[in-house]
């Protein structure tokens, strides 16, 4: 069945296909280039946030090498979702000990999130790497490699992947703009990365998102649909509460979060990177990043997030004081 290309979620619809396209892990393309270009490769292990294009690269390099045929010779598969030994010893290991068709290159072997495999799944996998090298390549993505045994990563080059830039955001930000026709102004623009963090699937969901409606999109708008509260709002909770006028400063985090419908450990990380922007005494803003330390914790624990929040509020008072 043929998908509407106008209907398709935009997350793939622009997931680039070829490595002139990936934007913001230049160190990492460069490399991966010269690996296709000799026709040879060793088993890689990708590192890195969520949505900074270790997937796409991964499918960009299997279009590289393969070109028409690549969906023959190229195995993805999740490893949060079948975090097993079985996983590896069949499905993997069935694909990986044929060798590849209409091509002499070694066969692609994709382990998404590989940092969620159990350590005797991890053991499995690194003895069918071995075992299978002379047919398979394989690539691991995960978001922390310390969660990887060490064997594992002795057997791959490592790559490094880091959040976008606000350079590489704004240039993809305008790239979907123009195809789609959308007027974004340049204080959206800003909104965009500040909420994303540099996400890019973030970002492509965004502007899916603003595209529905048909008036230009503005910094309010951007914030709204991503349930992110105004930068300026949070800086006037923290100088309130600074200055000591603890109620106003607790009322209008309430308003805050009941207007963006925030969690408290959404507001307590706007509030520690709010902080991180202020020109305030450095000896007070360590101590406030502390505290925000301890309160985000106690959030995770489960305390009650408007009591935590109010005593956060209440220790910046007595900081300034």
């Amino acid at each position: 069945m043929m998908v509407d290309h106008a209907q398709q979620i935009w997350t793939e619809k622009y997931r680039p296909t070829q490595f002139a396209d990936v934007l913001g892990q230049e160190h990492v393309v460069d490399k991966i280039k010269a690996f296709v270009k000799q026709g040879n490769m060793p088993h890689l292990l990708f590192s890195g946030p969520a949505g900074v294009g270790k997937t796409t690269l991964s499918l960009a390099l299997a279009k590289e090498l393969f070109g028409e045929h690549w969906q023959s010779n190229f195995l993805e598969t999740n490893a949060s979702d079948e975090r097993g030994i079985d996983v590896i010893r069949n499905k993997v290991k069935d694909f990986a000990r044929t060798k590849a068709i209409n091509t002499t290159l070694p066969k692609i072997v994709y382990l998404d999130e590989c940092d969620s495999l159990t350590k005797e799944a991890q053991q499995a996998l690194r003895r069918t790497m071995e075992t299978y090298s002379g047919t398979a390549r394989f690539i691991l993505s995960c978001n922390f490699s310390s969660k990887i045994i060490d064997p594992i990563q002795s057997r791959c080059a490592v790559f490094r992947f880091k959040h976008l830039t606000q350079e590489a955001i704004i240039k993809l930000v305008d790239r979907i703009a123009t195809k789609e026709s959308m007027t974004i102004d340049a204080a959206a623009k800003e909104a965009i990365f500040t909420v994303s963090g540099g996400d890019v699937r973030r970002v492509v969901n965004i502007l899916q998102s603003c595209a529905v409606m048909e008036t230009p999109v503005t910094e309010q708008m951007v914030f709204d649909i991503a349930n992110y509260a105004r930068p300026k709002d949070v800086d006037t909770v923290i100088k309130m509460a600074l200055d000591g006028a603890f109620k106003k400063s607790r009322d209008k985090l309430l308003d805050v979060i009941h207007t963006n419908g925030l969690s408290g450990l959404d507001i307590i990380k706007q509030i520690q990177a709010e902080i991180m922007n202020m020109d305030i005494d450095q000896h007070v803003k360590l101590r406030m990043i502390e505290r925000c330390g301890e309160v985000e914790f106690r959030l995770v624990e489960g305390s009650d997030p408007f009591i935590q929040l109010e005593a956060l509020l209440a220790s910046f008072g007595m900081y300034k004081a």
